[in-house]
C-alpha cells in the first residue's frame, strides 16, 4: 500500500503529463518512443524478472551450501589439519561462491538508458534541423530522467519483491517441513510411578536394506540396573535414542509404567530421561552453564555437589576462572576425560527417574574410571539405570546383562552366569581382561620410570 501510495500512482501521473506535453508541444514520435519504451520497460521486466527467478533461487542454494561448507570447516578444523586440507576446503568454498558470483551477475539487465538514447538523437537532430532549442533538448532530457528513474526505481522494486517472494518460498518450504517424530493429537504428559521401563518385541532399521535392532525384548525393574553389551554394530546405542524417541520404532513399543512413549509428549518423556552420551558435546560457554543446563533452577551449591559426586570439582577449582571457564567450541579446550565428568555432573543435577548411560566411562582412564563407577553405582542407586557398556569391567555389578549381537539379543543373565555359559561375553571378558593385564602393566612401568 505504501509502494502503490507514494511511487506507483505518482509515476503514473508524472507519466501521464509527460505524455500530454509531448504530444501537445512536440512531434509524435517523442510521445511514441517514451510510450514504446515504458511498454518494453514493463514487459521486459516482468518477462526477464521471472527468467532469472531460477538464477535467484540458485544463488540462494549455492549461498547455504557455502555456509555449510564455511560451518562444517571450522567446526572440524582439527580434521581439516589432520589431513592438511585447508587447500581443499578453501577450494570447495571459492567454488560455490564463484558460481554464486556468475548465477548473480546473469540476473543483471538494463533497458531505459536505450530509450533515453533514441530521445535524445531525435531532440539533437531537432536542434540540427531548427525545428527545436536548446532548450527543448533540456526540457525534453529532463522530463525523460524524471520519468524514466521512478520507473526503474519501480523495476527495482518489482524484482526485489519477486526475489524476496522466492525467499520466502525457501522459508516456507522449511516452515512446511514436516516433523519426523510429533506429538500425537491429544497426547498426555508421562506419569512416573515406578519407573518400569518394558522394551517388547522392537524392530527398527535406518535404512529399509539393513535392520538394526531384531525383535528385542527385556525390562527393566524400578531401581534395577540393566546393561547391555556387544560387539560395535550390534545396536546398543540404538536402545538409547529409541528410548529418547528420536526414532520411532517400526514393530514393537517401548513402555514405561505401562504407558506406550509414542502416545505421550516428547517433553515429558525426556524430562523423566537423563543421559550420559558417549560423545559428549559442550556448549562454548562457561563450565557452570554446561552443568547448569541440566537444571536451569538449580543453585551454584547444586552445581557444585553435582561436580564433586561427578569427581570434577577438584579440578574446576584448580582453574584460573574457576567454574566460569569457557571450555570453547563443543568443549575442545577439556580432555575426553573432563567432558565426560561434566556430562556426569550434567545428569547428576538433572536427577531423572530414569537414567540412561552410553559409553559413560569410555574417555577416563583405568584410575578416574573407578572412582567415577563408585559415584555412578551410588547415583544409580535409586534410579532405574540402561548402561550400554563396551568396557565389560564397568558393568559386573548390572543386575542383568543383555549381549547383543547383530541386533538381536543372544545371552543374557548376571556376570558370573554368562561367564559359567561361555558364550560371546565370556569371549568377549577374556579378550579385555588380557587388554587390561597389558595397560595395568604399562601403567607400573610408567610409575617405576
Amino acid at each position: 500500500l505504501n509502494y502503490l501510495l507514494f511511487n506507483i500512482i505518482p509515476t503514473a501521473a508524472e507519466f501521464a503529463m509527460v505524455a500530454v506535453i509531448l504530444l501537445g508541444q512536440y512531434e509524435a514520435r517523442f510521445a511514441l518512443v517514451t510510450l514504446i519504451t515504458v511498454f518494453v520497460y514493463i514487459i521486459f521486466t516482468l518477462s526477464v524478472t521471472e527468467w532469472r527467478m531460477h538464477f535467484r533461487l540458485k544463488m540462494n542454494a549455492l549461498e547455504s551450501e557455502a555456509n555449510t561448507y564455511a560451518v562444517d570447516g571450522m567446526l572440524n578444523y582439527e580434521t581439516v589439519k589432520y589431513f592438511n586440507n585447508e587447500a581443499y576446503e578453501l577450494s570447495r568454498y571459492d567454488r560455490t561462491l564463484e558460481d554464486w558470483e556468475s548465477a548473480a551477475v546473469k540476473s543483471q539487465v538494463a533497458v531505459i538508458a536505450v530509450g533515453v538514447t533514441f530521445m535524445m538523437l531525435y531532440a539533437a537532430q531537432g536542434v540540427v534541423n531548427g525545428s527545436m532549442t536548446l532548450g527543448d533538448l533540456v526540457l525534453v532530457n529532463t522530463m525523460m530522467l524524471q520519468l524514466f528513474l521512478p520507473l526503474n526505481f519501480l523495476g527495482v522494486i518489482y524484482r526485489a519483491l519477486k526475489y524476496s517472494l522466492a525467499d520466502m518460498d525457501m522459508m516456507m518450504r522449511l516452515l512446511d517441513t514436516r516433523q519426523e517424530i510429533s506429538d500425537k493429537p491429544g497426547a498426555k504428559a508421562l506419569v512416573i510411578s515406578e519407573a518400569r521401563v518394558s522394551v517388547e518385541h522392537v524392530s527398527f532399521s535406518y535404512h529399509p536394506d539393513r535392520l538394526v535392532l531384531d525383535d528385542v525384548s527385556f525390562e527393566i525393574p524400578p531401581g534395577k540396573k540393566i546393561a547391555v553389551v556387544g560387539p560395535s554394530g550390534a545396536g546398543k546405542s540404538t536402545l538409547s535414542r529409541l528410548l529418547f524417541r528420536f526414532y520411532e520404532v517400526d514393530k514393537g513399543r517401548i513402555v514405561i509404567d505401562g504407558q506406550d512413549i509414542s502416545t505421550v509428549t516428547q517433553h515429558s518423556l525426556r524430562e523423566n530421561i537423563g543421559i550420559v552420551p558417549q560423545d559428549t558435546v559442550l556448549f562454548n560457554q562457561s563450565i557452570f552453564h554446561n552443568i547448569h543446563y541440566a537444571n536451569n533452577n538449580a543453585s551454584m551449591d547444586d552445581v557444585i555437589d553435582a561436580a564433586k559426586v561427578a569427581n570434577i570439582h577438584e579440578f574446576i577449582q584448580s582453574l584460573p576462572d574457576g567454574y566460569e571457564t569457557i571450555v570453547g567450541e563443543r568443549g575442545l579446550k577439556l580432555s575426553g576425560g573432563e567432558k565426560q565428568r561434566i556430562a556426569i555432573a550434567r545428569v547428576i543435577l538433572k536427577n531423572p527417574r530414569i537414567l540412561v548411560f552410553d559409553e559413560a566411562t569410555s574417555s577416563l582412564d583405568s584410575r578416574s574410571e573407578q572412582s567415577i563407577l563408585a559415584s555412578l553405582k551410588e547415583v544409580a542407586m535409586q534410579h532405574t539405570t540402561l548402561v550400554i557398556a563396551h568396557r565389560l569391567s564397568t558393568i559386573i555389578d548390572a543386575d542383568t546383562i543383555l549381549v547383543m549381537d547383530r541386533g538381536a539379543i543372544v545371552e543374557q543373565g548376571t556376570h558370573e552366569e554368562l561367564l559359567i555359559h561361555g558364550g560371546l561375553y565370556a569371549h568377549l571378558w577374556q579378550l579385555q581382561q588380557e587388554k587390561r593385564e597389558h595397560e595395568i602393566a604399562l601403567e607400573s612401568a610408567v610409575d617405576t620410570i
